[in-house]
Formats: structure tokens, C-alpha cells, sequence
């Protein structure tokens, strides 16, 4: 079994310095913890897999294709692979979960 703390996985990604930081990587899917402070720019690009959000903290709005909508703490968006998409409007400090399939 792999058991993570979300408090953990927080303090080694800002030791390194980064907005993303990869805690899990599996045959069939890789997760990670995504941050993005209330004056942070979403610069993602399109991924080559398909991708599951669920909002751990936070609040902006995602948009993925044309469609946008408000997220929150507990908030799931899926994005399907190749699809533009990013978060904006980013009201308070965004942490997320993401989950990649097949791993990124």
C-alpha cells in the first residue's frame, strides 16, 4: 500500500520550488499535486492523456474546450485528452489533485 499526507506532499513541493509535483506513477495512471496561488497564471498546455481534477482547496473557474465553470473545494472535472484547458479567475489559493491516464 502507498499512503499519502496532503500536508506531506505540500511542503516537498514547495521545497522544490514547483506549482506541480508528481507523488504516484503506476502502470496505468500517474498523480499529482497541483498548486496555484490566487495570482498564479494556469499556462498549461494540451496533455497527451486524459485527466481527472479534484479540487482539494480553493476556488477559479476551468476551462476546457468552450465550456467554463466555477470550482471549489470538492469540486471533479475530467479532461479528456488534447483538449486546451486551464483554470483563471483564481479567488483563493487552488490546490488539486490531478490523476493522468496513461501516466504523465
Amino acid at each position: 500500500m502507498k499512503a499519502f499526507r496532503l500536508e506531506e506532499l505540500e511542503a516537498e513541493r514547495l521545497a522544490n520550488d514547483g506549482a506541480y509535483l508528481q507523488f504516484l506513477r503506476e502502470r496505468n495512471m500517474s498523480v499529482g499535486l497541483y498548486a496555484l496561488d490566487r495570482t498564479a497564471q494556469d499556462t498549461q498546455k494540451p496533455h497527451d492523456q486524459d485527466e481527472v481534477y479534484f479540487v482539494v482547496s480553493g476556488r477559479a473557474v476551468i476551462t476546457v474546450g468552450e465550456e467554463s465553470t466555477p470550482v471549489a473545494r470538492g469540486s471533479v472535472v475530467y479532461v479528456p485528452a488534447g483538449q486546451p484547458h486551464r483554470f483563471h479567475h483564481i479567488s483563493e489559493d487552488l490546490r488539486v489533485l490531478v490523476v493522468f491516464s496513461p501516466p504523465g
